[in-house]
């Protein structure tokens, strides 16, 4: 019998569920809409009440302006290109410790090309680079065995999400606001969010007592909850954990025996002097856990931090704590993908070994990273101070990482404005600023709320010259869009 031709293969309908449930705020509908303003713009200019869009929905620094550091971009150069290491002309154009360390680099390679295939955990001598950092970092040991670079931090959360997920009875903790990566991946691979609300009140505090309950309601539901996330510094949230609130999770992890899936790609981004970054693997090994006690996945990235390298898509994960036969199949899982790209990889070991004192680049680098970082720590204050002198609006501050989230009250009338629009209040919101503004700002809806409460999420990234114009759009339209809608 012929097949009815008028019904493609394939439709909407006839896809995987799980794509369809599986959503991605950072460059969801907003987004969509300010690429079409940015043809409009370049199409025809004064076409809309601004000349550029203003993009604070994503965290991707050197779209901005950020400049990248310079002795990381040398090493990759010399390492992409290694023939003109012998050239005469390259000991004036590249530091000397830049030369050195590309050389040390091509002897870990295979063949010496970053175009080959490595190890599908990543490159020996890289990984025991990146173990010396974390060892240097945390005063514990690390094994260079227990490292897996990866594309990115992403593809490390996909792969344990595969990994522990095996049907929708199989819950993840996930922090609530949370990034969406992790709802996203775990819609994805067919598991179920178990959400504990991080509390707006006490600076996006994380309590054990909310996860105690949650925990409770998911098991009575017969979930069987197998990994808690935790974001550190916090995104969307920008909170970093005090020590002994990781010591509370490590223990509760402990008892309840769930894998702690840590991200700490914001490792770097702390801007207040009364708080420091903690690993959680430091914490557990300072409690007196070992290897064997407490099942543990760290996972860094090269696009964050006062690197901002988003395009290398570099990262990794360290995994701890899981038995050799698990092991083997997260390696399985990655020989799949065969390996990261090799840019990342590289630049994954610059960043857990910089320059050193006396080393020549060390000066240059030392005032490129201080200066990044100042200046975040300065926009981040900026931004949070005149978000909360808009009317509505309190913004908790930024302690860590690249965003503010703060909370609108919004007039009754917006609301009703936004459910006649058919749109999330606080989506409605940010589609007005986006078309009166320019500014692109994620809504809260995307990353999870208290219901009844509304957000957004704004990153500190546009470059610092920038901010000024943005307090100036933002507080006009704001004042227009409450006088507009007031009770």
């Amino acid at each position: 019998m012929a097949s009815d031709k008028s019904t493609p293969p394939l439709t909407v309908d006839s896809l995987n569920p799980k794509v369809l449930k599986c959503e991605y705020a950072v460059r969801g509908e907003i987004v969509s809409l300010a690429q079409k303003l940015q043809q409009d713009l370049q199409a025809n200019p004064g076409s809309h009440p601004f000349e550029e869009i203003l993009y604070c929905n994503i965290g991707n620094p050197q779209s901005l302006g950020q400049q990248p550091i310079t002795f990381f971009r040398e090493v990759l150069a010399l390492c992409d290109h290694p023939t003109i290491l012998d050239k005469s002309e390259t000991q004036g154009l590249f530091s000397a410790d830049s030369i050195e360390r590309a050389w040390q680099i091509l002897d870990q390679i295979p063949g010496r090309a970053t175009g080959a295939y490595s190890h599908s955990q990543g490159i020996k001598g890289l990984r025991d680079t990146i173990a010396a950092g974390i060892e240097a970092r945390d005063g514990f040991p690390a094994d260079p065995n227990d490292i897996f670079l990866t594309d990115g931090a992403s593809p490390a959360v996909h792969m344990m999400m595969q990994l522990l997920i095996r049907s929708e009875s199989d819950g993840i903790f996930c922090p609530i606001p949370q990034y969406p990566l992790y709802s996203a991946s775990i819609a994805l691979h067919g598991g179920t969010l178990v959400p504990y609300y991080l509390d707006e009140a006490t600076g996006w505090g994380l309590e054990v007592s909310e996860l105690k309950k949650q925990l409770e309601t998911a098991r009575q539901k017969g979930i069987t909850v197998r990994a808690l996330v935790v974001i550190n510094p916090g995104n969307p949230t920008g909170q970093v954990l005090a020590e002994e609130n990781q010591r509370a999770i490590v223990e509760f992890c402990k008892k309840e025996g769930l894998v702690l899936l840590a991200d700490e790609v914001y490792q770097e981004n702390i801007y207040v002097p009364e708080k420091q970054f903690h690993s959680f693997k430091k914490v557990a090994r300072s409690m007196g856990y070992g290897d064997k006690d407490i099942p543990l996945v760290s996972f860094q990235s090269v696009s964050k931090g006062y690197y901002g390298e988003c395009g290398k898509r570099g990262g990794y994960m360290e995994v701890t704590g899981f038995s050799p036969e698990v092991r083997e199949q997260i390696y399985k899982v990655a020989s799949v993908n065969l390996c990261s790209n090799i840019s990342g990889q590289i630049l994954a070991s610059l960043v857990m070994c910089p320059p050193k004192v006396g080393d020549e680049s060390y000066e240059s680098y030392f005032a490129e990273k201080d200066g990044i970082l100042q200046s975040l720590a300065r926009r981040a204050k900026t931004l949070e101070d005149a978000l909360n002198s808009l009317e509505g609006v309190t913004c908790n501050k930024a302690e860590g990482a690249m965003y503010l989230f703060p909370q609108i009250k919004l007039p009754k009338k917006a609301i009703q404005e936004a459910e006649k629009a058919k749109k999330a209040p606080d989506a409605y919101y940010a589609s007005r600023l986006l078309n009166a503004t320019g500014i692109v700002v994620v809504p809260g809806s995307g990353f999870g709320q208290v219901p009844g409460t509304w957000h957004f999420r704004c990153t500190i990234l546009p470059q610092e010259e920038k901010i000024p114009a943005i307090v100036t759009r933002l507080t006009d339209f704001h004042k227009k869009f409450m006088d507009e809608f007031r009770d």
